[in-house]
């Protein structure tokens, strides 16, 4: 199995910082993508960021500049720096990894729990 671990989501004041984390356990075998999503009340799942096990990443426009994404394969880590943060930043951050088990010929979707994070105006 694969398990993904959260931590660092919270509650700051409109222009803080938070840095959350996703670490991964279990038979991986490679890793294609890891990556941050968001939910906020009411709204679909969008992607916040992701990055490529070769390090090419993907932010949208609306945290670009605010948010940082970074990866550690070896360690099947994905960190997600958050500055400057907005009230609409509010929501519950999901990790994803699209990695392939040992066991596995393609790869699989999974999914943390959700670290929830609240910004305060």
């Amino acid at each position: 199995q694969v398990q993904l671990v959260e931590s660092g989501g919270g509650w700051v004041q409109a222009g803080g910082s938070l840095r959350l984390s996703c670490v991964a356990s279990g038979d991986i075998a490679s890793i294609n993508t890891m990556g941050w999503y968001r939910q906020a009340p009411g709204k679909q799942r969008e992607l916040v960021a992701d990055i490529t096990s070769e390090g090419r990443t993907n932010i949208i426009d609306s945290v670009k500049g605010r948010f940082t994404i970074a990866g550690d394969n070896a360690k099947k880590a994905v960190y997600l720096q958050m500055n400057s943060l907005k009230p609409e930043d509010t929501a519950v951050y999901y990790c994803n990894f699209i990695a392939r088990r040992r066991t596995a010929f393609l790869a699989g979707n999974y999914w943390g729990q959700g670290t929830q994070v609240t910004v305060s105006s």
